[in-house]
């Protein structure tokens, strides 16, 4: 079912038209969230062009264009810095996508800086949301509710923090996305002290440094996600809230299915975002990830991206447009003031849901029919109907690639079996 939009979402399909020499945003990155930043700016009116290292969804957009002037790229090796300088666009608003680029947006020299401003926090701001020793040490300064993380420390010491609960322990990476690159999963369960000791050894060894994180229960349900948008000094402008409702991996994964809530449902992890954003005085777009645990009920937060997310499209959508806001904010201009979401909004990763569906219907957890009532009004993340290339060749490749390994499997079944003498 190609649905991208339910149909309280028509005011959205109206773009705007660019005004004569309005400047740029340069979207930085690949990617759902960098198809998302790029279709919210273009309709609210904003050019926009894209740098990548690797091109993805956001290249089969109506409105990709690739950075103008640009002799080199970041899948070569090239530093940021000197990509942007070699550009001949005069000047644009960087949004980045990735923990990378943002740091090396908020490390870019003064003059470039100037000539490609950005909404984004200091480099100290940074590294103490994407370090995890850092984002742990703020957490325990503010006394934020968290689960126990071990930051470094060795096999002992690991021992004496599980204390003899390894079931409950996973080992995190430091670096999300080249752990995941390496291994196709995020995080690693332990089962006991060999192993947990046998784990950390292989990471460090193959250079992915890893925190050990107490794992808080329940199912994908109880997972909350706050996003939103502060300006200067930590001053919260916007917010947006959902809820988890599947997952997969259905441990450590990504949303398959979510639904919008009202800032109501999650006002304790509101209040503990406000104070970790203003004590860093943070500046930018931010998505911060809570889960409520179910022995006392505490929103416990688990990490804060902060930069685009993938699923920034779907806030956008529901009223919350972060991008517009980091674009008119790196501007100086006004920012407005932001009305009530809609809540009660479903979205579904329809590719990926199929296999959290499966997994919950195999231990009676969802009926076919709730699941399919779940899929007739959820919009998706990559279709919709004003840009609906990047979801139809997806899709085009998704049934190429099945096709083949079906008549792989077809040769291997009619190929004739070799004579195997037997003895009597």
């Amino acid at each position: 079912m190609l649905q991208g939009f339910a149909p309280s979402d028509e005011p959205s399909r109206l773009t705007k038209s660019p005004a004569p020499g309005m400047t740029p945003a340069v979207v930085l990155g690949s990617g759902l969230g960098a198809l998302g930043a790029l279709r919210l700016l273009s309709r609210a009116g904003v050019p926009v062009y894209s740098l990548s290292a690797h091109p993805s969804y956001e290249s089969r957009s109506r409105w990709f264009r690739p950075l103008p002037g640009v002799r080199e790229m970041l899948a070569d090796g090239a530093p940021l810095a000197r990509v942007l300088e070699a550009s001949s666009l005069e000047r644009g608003v960087l949004l980045p996508c990735s923990d990378s680029l943002l740091r090396a947006v908020s490390e870019l020299p003064l003059a470039i800086a100037a000539r490609f401003p950005s909404s984004t926090a200091s480099p100290e701001g940074v590294t103490q949301l994407t370090s995890k020793a850092k984002f742990a040490a703020l957490l325990d300064a503010l006394d934020i509710p968290r689960p126990r993380t071990l930051i470094g420390g060795d096999c002992s010491d690991l021992e004496h923090f599980a204390n003899g609960q390894f079931s409950d322990l996973f080992l995190k990476p430091v670096d999300s996305a080249s752990f995941m690159r390496s291994y196709g999963v995020k995080a690693w369960r332990v089962r006991d002290v060999a192993d947990a000791c046998a784990q950390l050894a292989r990471a460090r060894a193959e250079g992915h440094p890893v925190v050990v994180q107490e794992c808080v229960p329940g199912p994908a349900s109880n997972h909350f996600l706050i996003d939103g948008f502060a300006r200067a000094n930590g001053a919260v402008h916007a917010l947006f809230a959902r809820r988890r409702l599947r997952m997969h991996p259905p441990e450590f994964g990504d949303s398959t299915h979510m639904i919008s809530v009202p800032l109501t449902e999650v006002e304790p992890a509101v209040q503990s975002l406000r104070a970790i954003l203003a004590a860093i005085r943070y500046r930018g777009i931010f998505s911060a990830e809570f889960k409520v645990d179910p022995c006392d009920g505490t929103f416990k937060i688990l990490e804060i991206n902060a930069r685009v997310w993938i699923f920034v499209e779907f806030a956008g959508r529901c009223g919350v447009d972060v991008c517009t806001m980091a674009y008119r904010d790196a501007l100086g201009m006004p920012l407005g003031d932001i009305p009530a979401y809609r809540s009660g909004v479903r979205l579904v990763s329809p590719y990926s849901d199929l296999a959290a569906a499966h997994y919950a219907w195999s231990r009676g957890q969802l009926g076919r029919g709730a699941w399919l009532r779940s899929w007739l009004v959820a919009q998706q993340p990559l279709f919709n109907w004003t840009d609906p290339v990047p979801a139809l060749r997806d899709w085009c490749e998704m049934s190429v690639g099945a096709l083949r390994r079906m008549l792989r499997r077809g040769r291997r079944i009619d190929r004739p079996a070799e004579c195997v003498p037997t003895r009597d």
